[in-house]
């Protein structure tokens, strides 16, 4: 029996397709999956979840329908009158507008601080702030005709959400990172696997829940506590220098090292399956 509850979410499908695996589908196909205020939120809540729920050990997020993975921020008069302040005077105005990009900055950012791998799915329209949620997973894949654009520069806008910061340390090249940007051109799927943001390039949406499914389970097999305490890590050292990351890891290690490597290494020597506990 689940200890956690997902019903509440009106703007997502929220099914468990194997043990330990969660499916998080954008669920606004008829607005081709676009995020107003509430769908943010909502996003940010169910990884929440996820980090600390033992019955998840990785999930999967995608768009639901054919047309759009997310075509990025429903621009609407509400949204827009919230990103200006909405009625306050000017200063108070731009306090209440960074309250707001931080508000939208810390849903996505939910996404690479669950502390559970998750894996990214691609397809059709993924625009804008699809790039901010896709640079925030841990893998990335998606379908052959799936079109990309980091869309900002043409609403007159600097990406806010997370892709200035995240793409250039994702991708093989900040030269490329920079034309996406700038340009706001639409690139494909091949050109995305060229430069590294994506590992894995499928025919199908179908193909591609298929491959991410059986990604996760090869992962959900794993100790948590590895997986888990190596998300942590990677994400650490990514941001410091390689000393700072070693030292780190050491004082990790030394206090993560137990049960699990012990069940690891009498399985490896029975040739048995490992069994590991909730986390």
């Amino acid at each position: 029996m689940r200890t956690v509850n997902y019903s509440q979410f009106s703007f997502f499908n929220i099914s468990f397709p194997a043990e330990f695996v969660a499916h998080v589908e954008i669920n606004r196909p008829r607005k081709l999956n676009a995020f107003n205020k509430d769908t943010w939120t909502q996003l940010r809540d169910i990884f929440h979840l996820i980090s600390t729920d033992p019955d998840v050990r990785a999930a999967i997020l995608s768009g639901a329908g054919e047309r759009a993975f997310t075509s990025g921020l429903e621009l609407s008069p509400e949204l827009l009158a919230m990103l200006n302040g909405g009625d306050y005077e000017e200063e108070r105005a731009r306090f209440m507008t960074r309250r707001a990009i931080r508000d939208f900055q810390d849903s996505i950012s939910a996404i690479e601080n669950c502390s559970k791998p998750v894996i990214g799915l691609a397809h059709g329209v993924a625009f804008g702030l699809a790039i901010d949620i896709l640079s925030a997973t841990d893998i990335r894949i998606c379908t052959s005709d799936v079109r990309f654009s980091v869309k900002e520069v043409d609403i007159a806008l600097a990406a806010d959400i997370g892709t200035l910061q995240r793409l250039p340390k994702v991708v093989n090249s900040l030269s490329w990172c920079k034309d996406v940007v700038y340009t706001a051109r639409v690139f494909g799927a091949q050109e995305a696997h060229v430069q590294g943001f994506v590992s894995n390039v499928v025919e199908s949406k179908e193909k591609g829940l298929e491959a991410a499914f059986e990604l996760a389970k090869i992962i959900v097999a794993k100790s948590p506590v590895a997986v888990q305490g190596s998300k942590h890590l990677i994400n650490y050292s990514r941001d410091r220098t390689v000393q700072d990351g070693l030292e780190y890891t050491a004082t990790w290690n030394a206090f993560a090292i137990g049960k699990d490597m012990k069940d690891a290494v009498a399985s490896t020597m029975s040739k048995s399956k490992p069994q590991y506990g909730k986390l």
